[in-house]
């Protein structure tokens, strides 16, 4: 089976360290806070940092804001977590930059923070992240819509349908290296919507769902009904835009690529949905979360980076119903061996 940066080498490293490691990891506990606890990408984040948790004998809290983009929510969790004599906080944040300072406050208690999925502003207020290389599965997507289309992509009509406002670090890294892999020039690469290619139609915000997906792509059809083709932050945004481009007749003959790998986005792949995903793999992020944090307990050892990058790579792999040469991707049935939610 073909695998795109699959498992990093720490990540593998890592996971050969469980076991005997943690055996008798008693007195230790652990606080899993993310986004939403709806989304199936979280969902599956605390099924893997419940399990590994167990199995280390790890006392573990979750908490999570209300909708995509709470902060209040995620800093009220933090200082719960240092109330409680917490040994460690794994952190999707919902606002990379305003809960830096609730992090500094919660190390400064002698609590080790990892972020999951999302850089924190900067990357370095975290003592660690675990994630995807979020550029990297922009850029996947990237190249597949722009080999997709062949010579079109010259003349494409895109919709960038992202994640919020405040350009979290997850949705400035898709948007960017889609546009990389794409072939557009990204401008400031630490932000999206600078760019003044005529190719790019709309920025639009989604807030991760697909009532932000369905009102975003509505938004740039009314801009310009030619689009053909739409980057989406996520799968539930994709599956929002589809609905908007199906009522106007148009759902066969856009190219809609995402980033997640969700076994309901891998669906929607092998039914022409979404055309191309990049998939993640959330269970494996938070198990190695909970590995590190009782680690951590035991002799204080920080995580370490991936070779040559500053955060822990958890992998990436492109799953396509229609592979195209030059583009190395995985099959539908080897996306849903893999999938989650």
């Amino acid at each position: 089976m073909k695998l795109t940066h699959l498992l990093s080498a720490s990540a593998l490293a890592m996971t050969a360290m469980a076991g005997s490691a943690f055996a008798g990891g008693h007195g230790v506990s652990a606080c899993l806070i993310t986004k939403t606890d709806t989304n199936p990408f979280f969902v599956k984040m605390r099924e893997g940092a419940a399990a590994k948790a167990e199995e280390l004998g790890v006392s573990l809290k979750s908490y999570s804001g209300k909708i995509d983009g709470d902060n209040e929510s995620q800093v009220a969790a933090i200082e719960t977590c240092i109330a409680d004599g917490a040994s460690g906080i794994l952190l999707t944040a919902s606002d990379t930059a305003a809960i830096v300072p609730s992090v500094e406050q919660a190390k400064e208690a002698g609590l080790l923070v990892i972020a999951l999925d999302t850089p924190l502003e900067p990357i370095d207020a975290a003592h660690a992240t675990f994630a995807t290389d979020n550029f990297l599965a922009g850029e996947l997507i990237g190249a597949y819509a722009a080999a997709k289309l062949g010579d079109a992509a010259a003349d494409a009509k895109i919709a960038m349908l992202d994640l919020a406002i405040s350009q979290p670090t997850v949705g400035v890294l898709r948007d960017q290296g889609f546009l990389s892999g794409f072939g557009i020039d990204m401008k400031d690469p630490a932000k999206w919507g600078d760019e003044d290619d005529s190719r790019i139609i709309c920025n639009e915000v989604t807030a991760g769902n697909a009532e932000g997906g369905r009102t975003a792509m509505e938004n740039c059809l009314a801009q310009d009904p030619f689009i053909n083709v739409v980057y989406t932050i996520n799968e539930p945004a994709a599956a929002g835009a589809y609905e908007a481009l199906k009522a106007i007749g148009r759902e066969g003959d856009v190219t809609i690529v995402s980033v997640d790998g969700g076994c309901p986005g891998i669906q929607d792949v092998a039914d022409g949905v979404i055309a191309a995903t990049s998939q993640q793999y959330p269970l494996l992020m938070a198990s190695l979360g909970i590995e590190a944090i009782a680690q951590f307990a035991k002799d204080g050892t920080l995580p370490a980076n991936t070779e040559g990058k500053n955060f822990l790579d958890t992998g990436v792999g492109l799953v396509a119903a229609e592979p195209i040469d030059g583009i190395e991707s995985l099959s539908v049935e080897e996306g849903m061996n893999l999938c989650w939610g």
